[in-house]
């Protein structure tokens, strides 16, 4: 399942956008390694049931709103870097951040690094 870094993360970002419980399920299960691990500043999870469970979480949390790269893909290796966007479609987005991926030999994501670099106040 080799694929290159631009497609990978397209791949990655669908899956936030995908609303569809099994369809979403089904693109995990192809994109994600069995024991991938998706870490960021507000939740961790270990396992694609806990990466489709914080994928559902984040989507309820944030009904109407979707994810979108917002710049270059930089990647070698096993590894990637790109930045996203969550807002309303085509409009401001009021969230960003920026994830660093690893795959394994078959391009798999084992390990997804995320940072949030603007995030609303609670008082906004």
């Amino acid at each position: 399942m080799t694929t290159t870094y631009d497609t990978l993360a397209e791949r990655y970002i669908a899956i936030w956008n995908e609303t569809d419980p099994a369809e979403r399920r089904a693109r995990i299960d192809e994109l994600w390694a069995p024991d991938a691990r998706y870490v960021d500043p507000l939740a961790v999870a270990e396992g694609r049931d806990a990466i489709d469970a914080t994928v559902a979480a984040v989507q309820g949390q944030f009904p109407g709103m979707t994810f979108r790269l917002a710049g270059p893909v930089d990647g070698h290796h096993d590894q990637a870097r790109f930045t996203w966007e969550l807002g309303p479609e085509g409009g401001q987005a009021p969230i960003a951040g920026f994830d660093v991926v690893t795959t394994d030999d078959t391009g798999r994501l084992t390990q997804v690094l995320g940072f949030l670099d603007r995030v609303p106040s609670a008082t906004s």
